[in-house]
């Protein structure tokens, strides 16, 4: 196990990385703001799990075959990026509710959660920051490294979720007062699209 101060240095900053604006928070942010904080929480929740399954390809080596492979890397991202575009067209044309409120939720909690799992996992550049990342923080004199990248991982992980969580409830509020005219629901919608259209463009620009 890797020395108590050098596992604070990494907690610390993974969560300036988490605060550093990027894809998954932007995603979070814009979900939320849309459809609420609960939304952005089960998302939030998904994300994590991504975080997991990348954890497992370091710790494995599988992150290193994939991230080798210019076919994997190159299909990863344009799947990526084509589920981002899909969210984005559905954003842009979200129906809403009688009322005037925020477009309304069709997804339950466990289909916002699948849609944070696959926005992380279809990303290779988490695939490829977390293989950069982790092993910096590990040591063959400290143990067992697989072991270590798990720990790292989860420590990550939960700088990833109090980070990401508190921008879903400070979003999901921000859109909550924002939703009480039609106007407002409106420009979240073009908001959302664009900065989830704009994640789909950075993604398919991405190179190894």
């Amino acid at each position: 196990m890797p020395p108590v101060d050098a596992l604070l240095t990494f907690f610390i900053a993974s969560v300036l990385l988490a605060l550093a604006p990027g894809p998954d928070n932007l995603f979070v942010l814009a979900q939320s703001a849309l459809y609420g904080r609960n939304a952005g929480l089960c998302i939030t929740l998904g994300l994590c799990t991504g975080l997991l399954v990348h954890t497992a390809a370091v710790a494995l080596g599988i992150a290193a075959l994939v991230l080798a492979s210019a076919t994997a890397f190159n299909s990863l991202k344009i799947l990526g990026a084509l589920y981002l575009l899909y969210l984005a067209w559905r954003a842009f044309r979200a129906d809403t509710q009688g009322d005037g409120a925020r477009p309304a939720a069709r997804l339950t909690a466990a289909g916002y959660y699948l849609r944070g799992i696959i926005m992380n996992v279809s990303n290779p550049k988490v695939a490829a920051f977390f293989l950069a990342f982790l092993p910096q923080f590990a040591s063959p004199a400290h143990g067992p490294v697989a072991g270590q990248i798990v720990l790292l991982g989860a420590l990550f992980m939960l700088a990833t979720l109090l980070v990401f969580g508190v921008v879903a409830l400070l979003a999901g509020r921000l859109g909550a007062w924002l939703g009480r005219t039609p106007a407002a629901v409106l420009l979240m919608r073009r908001v959302a699209g664009a900065v989830l259209a704009g994640l789909a463009v950075k993604l398919l620009l991405t190179t190894r």
